[in-house]
């Protein structure tokens, strides 16, 4: 039915088209026919193309071998952890898209980048289009932001913003955010997929052109995606997520999308009252402070993207004074954590059936990959049988149904990461001793199946 309308639409001149799929159709409607978006059908004109090539080319092609490539250098942005996700710096004429939940953090991030730049000699211009000029410099002098090159302006018109450019050339533009700006030439409020594909399109142009590097900040919708159309992500050379809980200190930075490095580099900050702060070594938070062993607990190392990360897996079994026992996780996945419940049961022989069961993980982390089985299995098997796991012990390794211990990816880094915070044990699948060099100063204790690996884990001789 959607095809058939499509070819109607071609044929009688295309008057509306959806900006996720292309699909098109004669009359509006509030809902893309071929791909089911909301929000993403507006104006195509009559399809036909309004462009030609002129006679010669100006200036002509050059050959691949002949094009400087000084141009796409990257300049270091004074933030260390954000220079890690985005490949070094920021590139002149890039544009990179900062997304993230409101009050994660993007703001006073964006804000600390533009004072380092400008400190550095570089004219930077930061424009806000949510707050007053008085509320970011107050912002800027409580995270000790302030810098002599750095211009600010408080404005949502887009052409008014153009002009500012043209008139303080700066080196460096923040548009806080992109869906608070409008243009009096497109029809709709601001923040409309029109209105952001028209704002967006210009500063993409501005930033080629003049060789301006652009920092754009976008919203997200309830289910963590950038708000307005999908063509903004294509358009942009940078896409740049912001995650974290508002309960805890802890932000991470990824980037979806890097034409100028690699995207799986994962920037750790450390967001409180006098600003952000880059982590480079971020273990600490993910570890409880304590001098005594207490059952419940087993430690593990995660990747977030090429970067290890110690988290702390705490357990808690008790009894149950209701018909169907809770099941509680934090930081984990609920699903993962029921199987692993089952696998103990079935085949290490774990009674938790009748009992209640409490996984957490410790300073507000997110453990989703399935490294992190064994620490779990083992932290609930020590809770369940009140024997502490060994304090300088480390484990994992992912289970599977049958209760085997899976090889995961990344091995000598985690190794290596345990050794360099002083874990002296590892419990881990089995050949991973034969697969390469190990580090010195860790004894690999192999594994193969769950059960084994609560037996020698939570023996008496294992401490």
């Amino acid at each position: 039915m959607a095809t058939n309308n499509s070819v109607r639409a071609r044929e009688r001149g295309t008057a509306y088209r959806c900006s996720e799929c292309g699909w098109s159709t004669v009359k509006w409607v509030g809902r893309c026919g071929e791909c089911q978006a909301w929000g993403t059908v507006g104006e195509a004109g009559d399809g036909r193309p309004r462009t030609t090539a002129p006679a010669r080319a100006v200036p002509p092609p050059a050959r691949i071998g002949e094009v400087d490539r000084t141009a796409a250098v990257a300049r270091p942005t004074g933030v260390s952890e954000f220079d890690r996700v985005l490949g070094g710096g920021l590139v002149p004429g890039a544009v990179v898209l900062v997304a993230g939940e409101p009050g994660i953090g993007k703001s006073t991030l964006l804000l600390d980048v533009a004072a380092r730049a400008a400190r550095s000699g570089r004219d930077v211009l930061y424009v806000s289009g949510e707050e007053s000029a008085a509320q970011v410099r107050l912002r800027a002098e409580r995270i000790e932001a302030m810098a002599s090159s750095l211009f600010l302006a408080a404005e949502t018109d887009l052409a008014t913003i153009l002009g500012q450019i043209e008139a303080v050339t700066p080196d460096l533009v923040i548009v806080d955010s992109v869906q608070t700006i409008a243009s009096a030439q497109v029809e709709g409020a601001a923040g409309n997929v029109a209105q952001v594909r028209e704002v967006a399109a210009s500063l993409i142009h501005v930033a080629k052109t003049r060789g301006i590097a652009v920092l754009l900040v976008g919203h997200v919708t309830k289910d963590g995606s950038i708000a307005g159309p999908r063509l903004l992500e294509h358009l942009v050379d940078v896409v740049v997520q912001f995650e974290g809980e508002r309960h805890s200190r802890l932000r991470l930075v990824r980037a979806a999308k890097n034409r100028y490095g690699p995207t799986d580099e994962v920037g750790c900050f450390d967001l409180s009252d006098v600003g952000i702060v880059g982590l480079p070594d971020p273990s600490g938070l993910f570890l409880s402070s304590r001098e005594v062993a207490v059952s419940g607990t087993c430690v593990t190392v995660t990747l977030e993207g090429r970067r290890p990360l110690v988290a702390e897996i705490q357990g808690l079994v008790t009894a149950s004074t209701l018909p169907t026992p809770r099941r509680a996780t934090h930081g984990l996945d609920a699903s993962r954590i029921a199987m692993i419940l089952a696998v103990l049961q079935q085949r290490a022989g774990a009674q938790i059936g009748g009992k209640d069961a409490y996984v957490a993980t410790v300073g507000g982390v997110k453990v989703t990959e399935p490294a992190a089985d064994l620490a779990i299995a083992l932290a609930v098997a020590s809770a369940l049988r009140d024997e502490p796991f060994p304090s300088d012990g480390i484990a994992f390794g992912e289970i599977g149904l049958a209760g085997e211990i899976r090889s995961v990816a990344g091995m000598p880094r985690r190794l290596a990461e345990a050794a360099r915070l002083g874990f002296r044990r590892a419990w881990v699948p089995r050949g991973v001793a034969g697969s390469g060099p190990m580090p010195d100063g860790i004894r690999i204790i192999e594994v193969s199946q769950v059960w084994e690996a609560v037996g020698r884990a939570l023996s008496s001789s294992s401490r």
